[in-house]
Protein backbone atom coordinates (compact mmCIF):
# COMPACT_ATOMS: atom_id res chain seq x y z
CA UNK A 1 0.00 0.00 0.00
CA UNK A 2 1.41 3.09 -1.01
CA UNK A 3 1.51 6.05 2.06
CA UNK A 4 -0.95 9.03 1.68
CA UNK A 5 -0.31 9.96 4.89
CA UNK A 6 2.40 13.18 5.48
CA UNK A 7 3.61 14.51 9.56
CA UNK A 8 1.94 17.64 9.97
CA UNK A 9 4.11 18.86 12.95
CA UNK A 10 5.78 17.64 16.03
CA UNK A 11 6.48 18.89 19.58
CA UNK A 12 8.27 17.36 22.43
CA UNK A 13 8.22 17.90 26.43
CA UNK A 14 10.96 17.26 29.21
CA UNK A 15 10.26 17.57 32.88
CA UNK A 16 12.24 20.65 34.47
CA UNK A 17 13.78 18.39 37.38
CA UNK A 18 17.67 17.25 35.81
CA UNK A 19 18.95 14.40 37.49
CA UNK A 20 23.20 14.14 36.80
CA UNK A 21 25.93 11.86 36.54
CA UNK A 22 27.06 13.57 40.01
CA UNK A 23 23.61 13.89 41.93
CA UNK A 24 23.67 9.50 40.81
CA UNK A 25 27.57 9.77 42.71
CA UNK A 26 25.54 10.42 46.08
CA UNK A 27 22.95 7.44 45.30
CA UNK A 28 24.57 4.59 44.26
CA UNK A 29 28.36 3.23 43.92
CA UNK A 30 28.95 4.67 40.33
CA UNK A 31 31.24 8.21 38.82
CA UNK A 32 30.43 10.41 36.05
CA UNK A 33 33.85 9.32 34.38
CA UNK A 34 32.30 6.20 34.35
CA UNK A 35 28.81 6.64 33.42
CA UNK A 36 29.68 8.64 30.13
CA UNK A 37 32.24 6.28 28.92
CA UNK A 38 30.25 3.12 29.48
CA UNK A 39 27.04 5.50 28.22
CA UNK A 40 27.72 8.49 26.62
CA UNK A 41 25.02 10.20 29.25
CA UNK A 42 25.76 13.11 31.35
CA UNK A 43 22.08 13.79 32.47
CA UNK A 44 18.29 13.18 32.54
CA UNK A 45 15.20 14.50 33.27
CA UNK A 46 12.96 13.28 36.07
CA UNK A 47 9.29 14.28 36.27
CA UNK A 48 7.50 15.50 39.57
CA UNK A 49 6.10 13.04 42.62
CA UNK A 50 2.88 14.10 40.86
CA UNK A 51 3.71 14.87 37.33
CA UNK A 52 2.70 11.79 35.32
CA UNK A 53 2.65 10.28 31.82
CA UNK A 54 -0.24 12.00 30.91
CA UNK A 55 0.89 15.27 31.79
CA UNK A 56 4.10 14.98 29.65
CA UNK A 57 1.83 14.01 27.18
CA UNK A 58 -0.04 17.02 27.37
CA UNK A 59 2.54 19.06 27.00
CA UNK A 60 3.98 17.68 23.93
CA UNK A 61 0.66 18.02 22.04
CA UNK A 62 0.74 22.04 23.41
CA UNK A 63 4.14 22.01 22.10
CA UNK A 64 3.16 20.61 18.63
CA UNK A 65 0.50 23.24 18.47
CA UNK A 66 2.54 25.95 19.64
CA UNK A 67 5.57 25.17 17.33
CA UNK A 68 3.96 24.25 14.34
CA UNK A 69 0.31 26.35 14.20
CA UNK A 70 -2.22 23.30 14.20
CA UNK A 71 -4.82 22.20 16.14
CA UNK A 72 -5.97 18.72 17.40
CA UNK A 73 -10.03 19.47 17.81
CA UNK A 74 -10.80 17.81 14.49
CA UNK A 75 -8.47 15.32 15.31
CA UNK A 76 -10.40 11.78 14.66
CA UNK A 77 -7.80 8.94 16.64
CA UNK A 78 -5.42 9.32 19.55
CA UNK A 79 -2.71 6.75 19.81
CA UNK A 80 -0.70 7.01 22.41
CA UNK A 81 2.61 5.06 22.77
CA UNK A 82 3.60 4.20 26.80
CA UNK A 83 4.31 1.44 29.24
CA UNK A 84 4.00 3.85 31.71
CA UNK A 85 0.28 4.90 32.09
CA UNK A 86 -0.97 6.59 34.96
CA UNK A 87 -3.34 3.71 35.10
CA UNK A 88 -4.34 0.79 34.19
CA UNK A 89 -7.19 1.81 32.78
CA UNK A 90 -8.54 4.37 31.96
CA UNK A 91 -6.12 4.56 29.15
CA UNK A 92 -4.05 7.87 28.52
CA UNK A 93 -5.43 8.44 24.89
CA UNK A 94 -9.13 8.86 26.69
CA UNK A 95 -7.45 11.14 28.82
CA UNK A 96 -5.76 13.60 25.80
CA UNK A 97 -9.12 13.83 24.55
CA UNK A 98 -10.39 15.14 27.47
CA UNK A 99 -7.59 17.79 27.83
CA UNK A 100 -8.18 19.04 24.51
CA UNK A 101 -11.50 18.78 23.82
CA UNK A 102 -11.64 16.90 20.89
CA UNK A 103 -15.21 15.97 20.00
CA UNK A 104 -15.31 12.87 18.09
CA UNK A 105 -11.92 10.59 18.18
CA UNK A 106 -10.73 6.89 19.07
CA UNK A 107 -8.49 7.16 22.03
CA UNK A 108 -5.99 4.02 22.28
CA UNK A 109 -2.74 3.18 23.80
CA UNK A 110 -0.18 0.80 21.82
CA UNK A 111 2.41 -0.92 24.06
CA UNK A 112 5.47 -1.87 22.35
CA UNK A 113 8.32 -0.28 25.05
CA UNK A 114 11.30 1.59 23.09
CA UNK A 115 9.78 0.87 19.80
CA UNK A 116 6.28 2.40 20.74
CA UNK A 117 6.90 5.33 18.90
CA UNK A 118 7.64 4.00 15.48
CA UNK A 119 4.49 1.84 15.96
CA UNK A 120 2.09 4.14 16.48
CA UNK A 121 3.34 6.35 13.25
CA UNK A 122 3.12 2.79 11.34
CA UNK A 123 -0.45 2.29 12.51
CA UNK A 124 -0.92 6.33 12.13
CA UNK A 125 0.49 5.59 8.54
CA UNK A 126 -1.75 2.17 7.03
CA UNK A 127 -4.74 3.83 9.17
CA UNK A 128 -4.94 7.26 7.07
CA UNK A 129 -3.57 5.85 3.89
CA UNK A 130 -6.46 2.95 3.76
CA UNK A 131 -8.74 5.71 4.34
CA UNK A 132 -10.20 4.54 7.88
CA UNK A 133 -8.75 8.14 9.55
CA UNK A 134 -8.01 11.66 8.28
CA UNK A 135 -6.27 12.92 11.10
CA UNK A 136 -4.10 11.18 13.77
CA UNK A 137 -2.21 12.38 16.95
CA UNK A 138 0.65 9.70 17.74
CA UNK A 139 2.22 10.84 21.79
CA UNK A 140 5.21 8.65 22.78
CA UNK A 141 5.37 9.38 26.57
CA UNK A 142 7.49 7.77 29.48
CA UNK A 143 7.88 8.39 33.17
CA UNK A 144 10.39 5.56 32.85
CA UNK A 145 12.10 7.16 36.66
CA UNK A 146 8.64 5.96 38.24
CA UNK A 147 9.74 2.13 37.22
CA UNK A 148 13.23 3.08 38.06
CA UNK A 149 14.91 1.18 40.54
CA UNK A 150 17.85 3.97 41.79
CA UNK A 151 19.68 1.13 44.22
CA UNK A 152 20.14 -0.60 40.60
CA UNK A 153 23.60 1.12 39.42
CA UNK A 154 23.22 -0.93 36.29
CA UNK A 155 20.05 0.57 35.27
CA UNK A 156 19.24 3.69 37.67
CA UNK A 157 21.87 5.74 35.37
CA UNK A 158 20.26 5.20 31.94
CA UNK A 159 16.80 6.09 32.17
CA UNK A 160 14.97 9.40 32.00
CA UNK A 161 11.53 10.95 31.19
CA UNK A 162 10.49 12.34 28.43
CA UNK A 163 7.44 12.69 25.38
CA UNK A 164 6.83 13.52 21.68
CA UNK A 165 3.64 14.22 19.96
CA UNK A 166 3.30 14.02 15.99
CA UNK A 167 0.39 15.26 14.17
CA UNK A 168 -0.34 13.24 10.87
CA UNK A 169 -2.54 14.18 8.06
CA UNK A 170 -4.01 12.29 4.52
CA UNK A 171 -1.96 13.88 1.76
CA UNK A 172 -1.38 11.50 -1.17
CA UNK A 173 0.81 14.45 -2.87
CA UNK A 174 3.11 14.27 -0.63
CA UNK A 175 3.39 11.43 2.06
CA UNK A 176 6.00 11.12 4.54
CA UNK A 177 6.20 7.79 4.50
CA UNK A 178 8.74 5.75 2.29
CA UNK A 179 8.91 2.02 3.46
CA UNK A 180 8.61 0.19 7.01
CA UNK A 181 10.04 -2.78 8.19
CA UNK A 182 9.31 -4.29 11.65
CA UNK A 183 9.79 -7.53 13.95
CA UNK A 184 10.16 -9.19 17.15
CA UNK A 185 12.07 -11.75 19.02
CA UNK A 186 9.87 -12.93 21.60
CA UNK A 187 12.08 -15.36 23.08
CA UNK A 188 14.55 -12.51 24.40
CA UNK A 189 11.50 -10.72 26.50
CA UNK A 190 13.16 -11.67 29.56
CA UNK A 191 16.36 -9.54 28.83
CA UNK A 192 14.33 -6.58 29.73
CA UNK A 193 10.59 -6.31 31.57
CA UNK A 194 8.65 -5.09 34.37
CA UNK A 195 6.70 -8.23 35.93
CA UNK A 196 3.05 -8.10 36.58
CA UNK A 197 0.26 -10.43 36.83
CA UNK A 198 2.55 -13.16 35.89
CA UNK A 199 6.02 -14.29 37.44
CA UNK A 200 7.27 -16.33 34.84
CA UNK A 201 8.42 -15.88 31.66
CA UNK A 202 9.34 -18.23 28.98
CA UNK A 203 10.05 -20.79 31.62
CA UNK A 204 12.29 -18.18 33.76
CA UNK A 205 11.16 -17.12 37.22
CA UNK A 206 10.89 -13.11 37.07
CA UNK A 207 12.05 -10.91 40.08
CA UNK A 208 8.67 -10.16 41.72
CA UNK A 209 8.91 -6.08 41.57
CA UNK A 210 7.03 -3.40 39.75
CA UNK A 211 10.81 -1.88 38.93
CA UNK A 212 11.85 -1.88 35.70
CA UNK A 213 14.48 -5.13 35.39
CA UNK A 214 17.22 -5.57 32.36
CA UNK A 215 19.80 -7.76 31.01
CA UNK A 216 21.60 -4.98 29.73
CA UNK A 217 24.21 -6.95 27.88
CA UNK A 218 21.67 -9.64 26.03
CA UNK A 219 20.08 -6.26 24.64
CA UNK A 220 22.92 -5.10 23.64
CA UNK A 221 24.04 -8.29 21.64
CA UNK A 222 20.58 -8.32 20.11
CA UNK A 223 20.32 -4.82 19.10
CA UNK A 224 23.74 -4.88 17.22
CA UNK A 225 23.17 -8.24 15.54
CA UNK A 226 19.58 -7.13 14.54
CA UNK A 227 19.37 -3.44 14.00
CA UNK A 228 21.91 -3.35 11.30
CA UNK A 229 20.74 -5.87 9.48
CA UNK A 230 17.27 -4.73 9.40
CA UNK A 231 18.13 -0.86 8.60
CA UNK A 232 19.87 -3.01 5.46
CA UNK A 233 16.89 -4.96 4.61
CA UNK A 234 14.70 -1.36 5.02
CA UNK A 235 17.12 0.34 2.11
CA UNK A 236 16.67 -2.38 -0.15
CA UNK A 237 13.04 -2.24 -0.08
CA UNK A 238 13.29 1.15 -0.83
CA UNK A 239 16.04 0.51 -3.58
CA UNK A 240 18.31 3.02 -1.60
CA UNK A 241 21.90 2.67 -0.37
CA UNK A 242 23.33 4.02 3.44
CA UNK A 243 23.99 6.71 1.10
CA UNK A 244 21.22 8.51 0.21
CA UNK A 245 20.45 8.89 3.84
CA UNK A 246 20.64 11.91 5.46
CA UNK A 247 19.97 11.12 8.86
CA UNK A 248 19.54 8.13 11.22
CA UNK A 249 17.91 8.83 14.37
CA UNK A 250 17.80 5.20 16.43
CA UNK A 251 16.28 4.74 19.78
CA UNK A 252 18.39 6.54 22.11
CA UNK A 253 19.62 3.76 24.48
CA UNK A 254 23.41 4.14 25.04
CA UNK A 255 25.57 6.33 22.89
CA UNK A 256 28.09 3.11 23.02
CA UNK A 257 25.46 0.84 21.30
CA UNK A 258 24.12 3.57 18.79
CA UNK A 259 28.20 4.18 17.79
CA UNK A 260 28.40 0.01 17.23
CA UNK A 261 25.47 0.20 15.30
CA UNK A 262 26.36 2.88 13.04
CA UNK A 263 30.24 1.19 12.56
CA UNK A 264 28.33 -1.94 11.35
CA UNK A 265 26.16 0.44 8.93
CA UNK A 266 28.70 2.30 7.95
CA UNK A 267 26.94 5.16 9.13
CA UNK A 268 28.83 8.29 9.97
CA UNK A 269 27.97 9.69 13.31
CA UNK A 270 27.63 13.01 11.77
CA UNK A 271 24.79 11.92 10.40
CA UNK A 272 23.33 10.35 13.03
CA UNK A 273 21.36 12.41 15.63
CA UNK A 274 20.33 11.02 19.40
CA UNK A 275 18.82 12.59 22.73
CA UNK A 276 20.35 10.18 24.75
CA UNK A 277 23.35 12.33 26.03
CA UNK A 278 21.66 15.35 27.30
CA UNK A 279 17.96 13.54 28.27
CA UNK A 280 19.55 9.65 29.14
CA UNK A 281 17.23 6.74 27.82
CA UNK A 282 13.37 8.02 27.58
CA UNK A 283 12.20 4.36 26.13
CA UNK A 284 10.14 5.63 23.05
CA UNK A 285 10.13 9.25 23.74
CA UNK A 286 13.75 9.21 23.04
CA UNK A 287 13.06 9.42 19.19
CA UNK A 288 10.83 12.60 18.68
CA UNK A 289 13.42 14.42 21.35
CA UNK A 290 16.44 13.69 18.82
CA UNK A 291 14.15 14.40 16.05
CA UNK A 292 12.96 17.93 17.75
CA UNK A 293 16.72 18.36 18.27
CA UNK A 294 17.84 18.21 14.66
CA UNK A 295 15.04 20.58 13.35
CA UNK A 296 15.50 23.08 16.25
CA UNK A 297 19.62 23.10 15.51
CA UNK A 298 18.70 23.43 11.45
CA UNK A 299 20.27 19.86 10.62
CA UNK A 300 17.15 18.54 9.37
CA UNK A 301 15.94 20.02 6.31
CA UNK A 302 12.90 19.74 4.15
CA UNK A 303 12.75 16.66 2.22
CA UNK A 304 15.46 15.19 3.87
CA UNK A 305 14.93 11.56 4.24
CA UNK A 306 15.56 10.15 7.46
CA UNK A 307 15.25 6.52 9.28
CA UNK A 308 13.49 5.98 12.44
CA UNK A 309 14.42 2.77 13.96
CA UNK A 310 12.99 2.09 17.33
CA UNK A 311 13.61 -1.21 19.74
CA UNK A 312 13.55 -2.51 23.40
CA UNK A 313 11.16 -4.93 25.39
CA UNK A 314 9.84 -7.74 23.38
CA UNK A 315 12.03 -7.93 22.23
CA UNK A 316 10.21 -5.55 19.06
CA UNK A 317 11.42 -3.35 16.57
CA UNK A 318 10.34 -1.11 14.14
CA UNK A 319 12.35 1.30 11.23
CA UNK A 320 10.75 3.96 9.53
CA UNK A 321 12.22 5.58 6.25
CA UNK A 322 10.53 8.61 5.43
CA UNK A 323 10.77 12.36 3.98
CA UNK A 324 11.12 15.26 5.83
CA UNK A 325 7.65 17.29 4.87
CA UNK A 326 9.07 21.21 6.44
Amino acid sequence: MNSKARIAGLGTYVPGNILTNHDLEEMVDTSDEWIVRVTGIHERRIADQNQFTSDLAKEAVKSLMRQCHVTVEDVDLIIVCTTTPDFSFPNVASQIQDAFRIKSAGAMDLSAACAGFTYGLHVANGLISSGLHRKVLVIGAETISKITDYTDRTTCILFGDGAGAALLEFDEEKPSFIQTIMGTDGSGGEHVYRSAMSNTMNGTTLKGTDKLVQNGREVYKWALKTIPEKVTELLNLANLTIDDIDWFIPHSANLRMIEAICERLNMPMEKTLYSVDQFGNTSLASIPLALEKGIKSGQIKKNDKIILYGFGGGLTHCGQLITWPY
